[in-house]
C-alpha cells in the first residue's frame, strides 16, 4: 500500500515540486495540499494521511501550532508529522519535536533524502541522526522550558537498565544497527527495547524518547563549539 502524504506549505512552487517528486515514486502519493496550519489540520482529519510534510513558517496558523494540534488528537495517532525547515536557524523545531513531530528535514534536502525521510517516518522511526539534528537537539532541547518537564527522573524508574541504555544511545543519534554494535545485541533486540521504552513512557515515537532523554537528564549534550 502506498504511503499517503499531505503537503503543508504556503509556497505553491515548493508544493508543486514536492508533489511531482513524491508522485513519481511507486510507493507513495500526495493526497492533499494545505497552504497554512489550519487547513493542514482540517485536511488531515479528512484524508488521514500517513505523513504530513509540514512547513513551520506559514501565515495564519503556523506549522508549530498545527503540529501540536495533530499530535494531541488521539484519532490521528497513526499520522506522523515530518517538519520542513532550515535547521540552523529555526529554533521552533525543538518545540515541534516536543509537540510530537517525528523529525525534520531541510528545505534544501536532496530528492533521495526526502523520499527516504518520508519512508523512515511512515515506518514509525524518526529522523534524529544527521549531525545538524544532533546540534539542534543539543542547543534547544537540552534545557527544558520552565514548568514543562516531560519526564521527571522518577518516571524513568519504570525502565530497565538496558532500556535506559538503549534510550540514551538513541538520544545520541544512533540508529538501531549502531546501538546493536555498541551493545553487542541484534538490531531486533534493540528495536524491542525501544518499543518497550516507548510503551512504558507512553510516547508516540522514537523522537519523543529523545526529547525525554534530554529533558530528564538521562543524556546531557556536549558543549557546542565556539561560533
Amino acid at each position: 500500500m502506498a504511503i499517503r502524504i499531505l503537503l503543508a506549505d504556503d509556497q505553491a512552487l515548493l508544493r508543486a515540486t514536492f508533489r511531482i517528486l513524491i508522485d513519481s515514486s511507486d510507493d507513495m502519493e500526495v493526497v492533499a495540499e494545505a497552504t497554512d496550519g489550519s487547513e493542514a489540520v482540517d485536511l488531515t482529519r479528512v484524508h488521514r494521511p500517513d505523513v504530513v510534510l509540514m512547513d513551520i513558517r506559514m501565515p495564519g496558523t503556523d506549522g508549530l501550532a498545527a503540529t501540536a494540534t495533530l499530535c494531541a488528537d488521539p484519532d490521528l495517532s497513526a499520522t506522523r508529522v515530518l517538519i520542513l525547515t532550515t535547521f540552523e536557524t529555526d529554533k521552533y523545531v525543538a518545540q515541534a519535536l516536543r509537540a510530537g513531530a517525528s523529525g525534520f528535514l531541510g528545505k534544501d534536502v536532496t530528492a533521495d533524502a526526502l523520499l527516504d525521510g518520508i519512508r523512515t517516518v511512515a515506518a514509525g522511526e524518526s529522523l534524529l541522526s544527521p549531525v545538524a539534528t544532533r546540534t539542534l537537539i543539543s542547543r534547544f532541547l537540552a534545557t527544558p522550558e520552565a514548568g514543562n518537564h516531560l519526564a521527571p527522573p522518577e518516571r524513568l524508574a519504570a525502565l530497565t537498565a538496558r532500556e535506559r541504555e538503549v534510550m540514551a544511545l538513541a538520544a545520541e543519534g544512533k540508529s538501531n544497527s549502531e546501538i546493536a554494535d555498541v551493545l553487542v545485541l541484534s538490531p531486533l533486540t534493540v528495536r524491542t527495547h525501544v518499543q518497550r521504552a516507548m510503551t512504558k513512557l507512553d510516547v508516540r515515537d522514537r523522537a519523543q524518547l529523545v526529547v525525554i532523554a534530554y529533558q530528564s537528564g538521562l543524556v546531557r549534550p556536549a558543549p557546542l563549539p565556539p561560533q
